[in-house]
């Protein structure tokens, strides 16, 4: 990997913890230490190099965002009362601040990765795929991940963006943000739209227009388990490295696995793991080792500890 370091990074501090809807919430603040815990007990924590949170400026959030929506989104942090949206993503003060350190933290980690200081980094609170170009929804005030695929291709050339979303919920904010787009390459297992939100997904949709074809979507039943995931697997790994990815993006979501209060699936953290192997793999054949990943979803603390320690260990055994 010429010009790549092979290490890897990892974003932990007071920036990101707090991106979070309040106690109670499915959404808390306190998932990240859920997570980071986990890791320092693992011994992971020892493993990486941790990585300080960074704002991001609204000329980033503008690369996705319409302007009107960024202004909105700050209005409702100053208020702090109220909605974002329909009645998910409640408009809690600060949260435009804690938002920007979601995305800064993106953009950081890929300025990291092209100066070659490290080859891969995990986001744990980011992968807010719900939001779209012009709207919250879901728990997702902003879309940290269709502000880091518009600056990937901007600020670094790069020509085609694999987007591989592995959380209960269909990624409809990237998804449907990139549907015309041929140069963003998206795979999105998830649980069936009939039986949970956002209600999208559908194995028909592939992409419109020049794009038809570079999408796949892969609704699953309610309570499937590792059997259907690594069912599903090759097909999707296929059909990535059919399009020969210069920059993977994966979107780790716990809420896909056994135990999350809020969806019906029956993955179990080797599921993720598996996942983040096989995509650390597949960017070292075709992107020199550059590989992204965030946390996304997930509701079951314990979850989150053990899903994301797998894609983290996955990303330290393949560096």
């Amino acid at each position: 990997m010429s010009g790549v370091s092979s290490g890897v990074g990892v974003y932990i501090g007071d920036g990101l913890r707090q991106y979070g809807f309040g106690d109670g919430h499915p959404f808390g603040t306190d998932r990240l230490d859920a997570f980071w815990n986990e890791a320092i007990k693992t011994d992971l924590a020892k493993e990486v190099q941790v990585l300080d949170p960074v704002s991001c400026l609204d000329n980033d959030l503008s690369r996705f965002h319409d302007e009107d929506y960024i202004q909105f989104l700050k209005e409702k942090s100053r208020d702090g009362s109220g909605y974002l949206d329909g009645g998910d993503t409640p408009a809690v003060p600060g949260v435009y601040e804690a938002s920007s350190f979601v995305v800064g933290s993106d953009l950081d980690a890929l300025d990291r990765i092209y100066r070659g200081e490290l080859s891969r980094i995990f986001i744990p609170i980011a992968g807010l795929h719900h939001a779209g170009r012009q709207r919250a929804a879901g728990f997702c005030a902003v879309s940290d991940l269709g502000v880091l695929i518009e600056t990937v291709r901007e600020r670094y050339g790069v020509k085609r963006v694999a987007y591989v979303d592995i959380d209960a919920h269909h990624g409809d904010g990237v998804f449907y943000a990139f549907e015309s787009d041929p140069d963003v390459i998206i795979a999105d297992i998830h649980e069936d739209g009939r039986f949970l939100y956002p209600g999208t997904g559908f194995v028909q949709e592939t992409g419109r227009g020049d794009a038809r074809g570079t999408k796949m979507n892969f609704p699953v039943m309610p309570e499937s388990g590792d059997a259907v995931f690594f069912a599903i697997w090759p097909r999707l790994e296929e059909f990535i490295r059919s399009f020969k990815p210069e920059f993977i993006i994966l979107q780790a979501g716990a809420d896909s696995i056994d135990g999350d209060p809020i969806t019906h699936m029956r993955f179990s953290p080797q599921a993720h793991g598996h996942a983040a192997t096989q995509l650390c793999n597949m960017a070292e054949e075709f992107c020199n080792g550059r590989f992204i990943a965030t946390g996304g979803g997930g509701y079951n603390r314990r979850n989150i500890a053990l899903g994301w320690c797998e894609v983290l260990k996955a990303m330290i055994e393949t560096a």
